[in-house]
């Protein structure tokens, strides 16, 4: 089988991946020059994403480029913790979460992908798609043109494959939420640890590497989507300490930054009601922006799932039903739980001590339980 793939990040290269290792001929098709670069900031693999990458044979170098992250501790604007648990796992799984930067976990997925017989074209920009009863042609800005058994839309939340297959699909807004995430010296803090700081204008993020760098993010609650034009490093830098000054842990952290990353706006997608055609299929945050801190995890599932459905069905079109039939229910039950999360990060001062109030007993008692249906996924093997 004859299998095309828009969009290199994390799903078109998992799904590259995953798609090899059932025998399919696979091309992936990048709009950047490359991917696998200075892309984004921090991602964070829960339990559920790290066994996904072990049944793609990649997990350990994936580890050994990001930091474990075993625990994480929840802060309220005061400074008092709310609650300390296992991060992104059960207490009883021995994967810990990891955080790395994004462009790391892309560059070691592209590069286990191009081990495994894929190939990797970088710089070409999809215009349009045909599909027949036969195959399906992507046609690129360049003038190439290439032809296959099923198409493969991993280009993210601005996904132009979405649009091709429903003219009337849902598109991105802004979601209340934009990030400025950093680098920052060494301050005294336990390593290993995500700390989340429910803050007076958004949720705080920092976790201590063990080279003592630490790394953070500061989810900054705005109606108003910020104009990025013109904004220098120095500017976000002293918006963002502006806007913490008033908590403790957050303004030590952010006056003690050495580098900075672009800022990221960050939109949601209403439920995708299209996923797939006979020869099209969409996976990752083409098909269900989720958040939550499992967009990556996600889409790991999803291209092990596309993989194992095509190599167990008689047809392409049967594959892409189990796909979806698979996937939908998952996914439905973790945007509820994304959009809880934003609401929890764009919380008022009455709403955040109602929040705070509420966790303290939340946590120890609940919150191990009301997770684990995300942490305990067994993906399958392709």
């Amino acid at each position: 089988m004859r299998v095309v793939v828009i969009g290199g990040g994390v799903a078109g290269a998992a799904a590259a991946l995953a798609l090899r290792r059932t025998g399919a001929d696979v091309t992936v098709y990048e709009a950047h020059a490359d991917p696998a670069g200075d892309v984004g900031s921090f991602v964070s693999l829960a339990s559920n994403g790290l066994r996904g990458l072990d049944a793609l044979g990649c997990l350990e170098p994936i580890r050994d480029a990001g930091v474990d992250v075993p625990r994480q501790r929840m802060w309220s604007a005061g400074g008092r913790l709310l609650g300390d648990v296992p991060r992104g796992r059960r207490s009883s799984d021995t994967l810990h979460s990891v955080t790395l930067m994004r462009g790391r976990l892309v560059g070691a997925l592209r590069a286990a992908a191009t081990r495994a017989g894929a190939r990797i074209t970088t710089r070409e920009t999809l215009t349009a798609v045909t599909e027949t009863a036969d195959g399906v042609t992507a046609e690129f800005a360049s003038g190439h043109r290439d032809t296959a058994d099923l198409l493969v839309a991993a280009d993210g939340i601005w996904s132009t494959v979405r649009g091709i297959l429903d003219p009337a699909t849902p598109t991105p807004e802004y979601a209340g939420l934009y990030a400025i995430s950093g680098v920052s010296s060494s301050i005294d803090g336990d390593t290993g640890v995500f700390n989340m700081t429910f803050a007076r204008n958004g949720a705080f993020i920092h976790v201590t590497a063990p080279n003592g760098e630490v790394w953070w993010s500061a989810q900054i609650a705005d109606p108003t989507e910020p104009d990025r034009r013109g904004v220098t490093d120095a500017e976000w830098l002293r918006r963002t300490a502006d806007l913490y000054r008033a908590e403790a842990m957050p303004s030590t952290v952010i006056a003690a930054t050495t580098h900075l990353h672009p800022p990221v706006i960050m939109h949601a997608v209403d439920p995708v009601p299209t996923w797939h055609t006979g020869r099209i299929v969409l996976v990752g945050d083409a098909a269900h922006p989720v958040g939550a801190g499992q967009g990556a995890s996600m889409a790991i599932e999803d291209a092990l799932v596309l993989a194992r459905s095509l190599r167990d069905s008689a047809t392409i079109g049967d594959a892409l039903t189990r796909y979806e039939s698979e996937r939908r229910p998952r996914i439905v039950k973790l945007l509820g739980t994304a959009e809880d999360n934003r609401g929890a990060k764009k919380a008022g001062p009455a709403r955040r001590r109602l929040q705070a109030l509420a966790m303290r007993v939340f946590i120890p008692l609940v919150y191990e339980r009301a997770t684990a249906w995300l942490y305990a996924y067994i993906p399958p093997a392709p």
